[in-house]
C-alpha cells in the first residue's frame, strides 16, 4: 500500500473510532497539507494555514514559558474542540471535534493515530 493510503486509511480509521470527530488532517509545520479526511465545509487550506499558526504560537508558548518540547495542542470553542498533536518530525495531526465530545477517548484515539502516522512518515 501506498504512503499517502496508509495515511488515509489511519485518518478514515481515526474518524471511524469516534462519531464525535468531525474532520482530521495531517499537516506540516509550515502550514502544508499532508493528507485529510476533512468534511466538504472545511477547506483543506485554511485548516492548515489556521495549524500553522497554533503550531508557531503553541511552540513559542512552549519555549518561552520552560515547558518543553511541544507535544499537544488544545482549543475550546463553543462549537467544539481542536486538538494537534505530534504526528512526526515535522508534522502535526488535527483532530476536529463537536462540542460534546468525551475527550478522554479522543485523547487515546489521537494518540494511538499519531504513532501510526509518525510509523507511516518515518
Amino acid at each position: 500500500m501506498l504512503r499517502n493510503e496508509r495515511l488515509k486509511e489511519t485518518l478514515n480509521s481515526l474518524q471511524a473510532a469516534s462519531a464525535d470527530i468531525e474532520g482530521c488532517a495531517v499537516v506540516t509545520e509550515d502550514g502544508l497539507i499532508i493528507a485529510s479526511s476533512l468534511q466538504q465545509n472545511m477547506e483543506e487550506d485554511h485548516v492548515a494555514a489556521m495549524s500553522a499558526v497554533m503550531l508557531s504560537m503553541g511552540n513559542r508558548i512552549a519555549r518561552e514559558l520552560k515547558r518543553g518540547d511541544l507535544e499537544q495542542l488544545f482549543v475550546k470553542g463553543k462549537s467544539g474542540y481542536v486538538i494537534m498533536t505530534n504526528a512526526g518530525p515535522h508534522a502535526m495531526l488535527v483532530a476536529i471535534t463537536r462540542p460534546e465530545a468525551k475527550l478522554g477517548l479522543i485523547f487515546l484515539d489521537v494518540s494511538r493515530a499519531s504513532k501510526a502516522l509518525d510509523e507511516i512518515l518515518a
